[in-house]
Formats: C-alpha cells, structure tokens, sequence
C-alpha cells in the first residue's frame, strides 16, 4: 500500500536485496540505504539507492515520518537484528511490518513490528508472529502457530498447525516442524530437517537426521 513515509533500509548484504526487492514488489520507494561498511568502502549508491551513511544518518531523519527497514538477517546465535531494531524503537523509529504482493497472510493473524513475510510465503488462521520475525520465501506457518520474535523462518521450512516457536529460534531451509511442537528460545533446526519431538532452549537439532545416525551406529 503506497504513502507519503520516507522508507530507509539498514543493511546491504544478501537480505537487504531481498527486503528492496520486496518494496519494490510491493511500490514503495526506497530513499536510501545506511550502512557503515558502505560508507568505510566510499560507496556513494547500492542497488541504485543513495547511500545515506552509517547510523549517524538516522539521527537527522524525522522519526514520525521515517519508517525503517530492517535489512540485517539472523542467522544462528546473532543478535544485530534485534539490537538494532530495539535500539532504534527506543528513539521513536517505526520497522512497519512487510509482506510480500504474492505472500498470504490470513486475516487474523497478527503480526508484530518488523516483521517480514517474504514472496510465495503463506501463514494461515490463527497464527501470532512475534516482532522482527522473518518469515522467508516459500515458508509456511499452518494454523494456531505461535512464533516468538526475532525467529528466522528460512526458505521452503513448513511449520504445520498449532506449532509453538520461542524468540530467537533459527528455523533451517526445507525443514519440517510437526503439528504441536514447541521450540524453545534460541534453537537451532538444521537445513532438512524433520522436527517430530520438542526442542529445548539452545538445543541444536537434527531431526530425524539424528535418529537415522543413532540407528546406522
């Protein structure tokens, strides 16, 4: 949906090209991009956008009509993406949540600040997504799902109904999480994986992978 706020991305590795890419699905303009090792290599343009500084640019930006753009990804055990957003909240910022023209997001879902529901991803009836969670291409959140914030849903993972997520948690590409699951905060599923039991806080699972190495040994 078009407006007249300013849309500033932070960030400018593989997932800002991605989170452009989707506003610019999506007719949003992009006035620039802030980002200290662009300003350190003398970039003056990324990806055709002006390159506005480091985060010393933001300061001199109006809040009420800035909205932010979260390009940092998550991978495991990292936590730029969400200091940053919460850094930036604090001083009166907005990270508008962001969903793709060719995602489907059921009309009572709720979906926290930040959040980012990249192209092909669906997330059904019921679900609450937390704040800064990335829901990347292709995902799928079935029914009554609830992820907590700052959760990376990698490409192609499904995760089916009523599936419980804690904050932090990385989800691998093509991995499967079964119906009524709970995650806890800050675990790892591998890439591939089929995730039939629970997993504990900073567990690092394989799914059945494990199961089948258990029984090769």
């Amino acid at each position: 949906m078009k407006d007249d706020k300013i849309y500033v991305l932070l960030g400018a590795g593989g997932h800002a090209k991605v989170v452009l890419s989707l506003h610019q699905a999506a007719g949003l303009k992009v006035v620039g991009v802030c980002d200290p090792k662009l300003v350190s290599a003398g970039a003056l343009t990324w990806q055709g956008n002006d390159v506005l500084g480091g985060d010393e640019a933001l300061a001199v930006l109006d809040s009420t009509q800035t909205r932010l753009l979260n390009g940092i990804g998550i991978m495991p055990n990292q936590d730029l993406r969400g200091r940053l957003q919460a850094h930036w909240e604090a001083r009166g910022f907005i990270f508008p949540v962001c969903v793709h023209p060719t995602a489907w997001v059921a009309p009572d879902a709720v979906l926290g600040s930040g959040v980012q529901v990249m192209a092909g991803a669906v997330i059904q009836p019921g679900c609450t997504i937390g704040a800064g969670t990335i829901i990347n291409t292709r995902a799928c959140v079935d029914h009554d799902s609830k992820i907590g914030k700052q959760v990376h849903i990698a490409p192609g993972a499904t995760l089916c109904g009523d599936v419980t997520i804690g904050d932090g948690v990385f989800i691998g590409a093509g991995a499967t999480v079964v119906n009524g699951r709970e995650i806890g905060a800050r675990a790892f599923i591998a890439a591939g994986a089929v995730q039939v039991d629970d997993a504990g806080e900073n567990e690092r699972s394989f799914g059945l992978y494990t199961l089948r190495k258990r029984v090769s040994q």
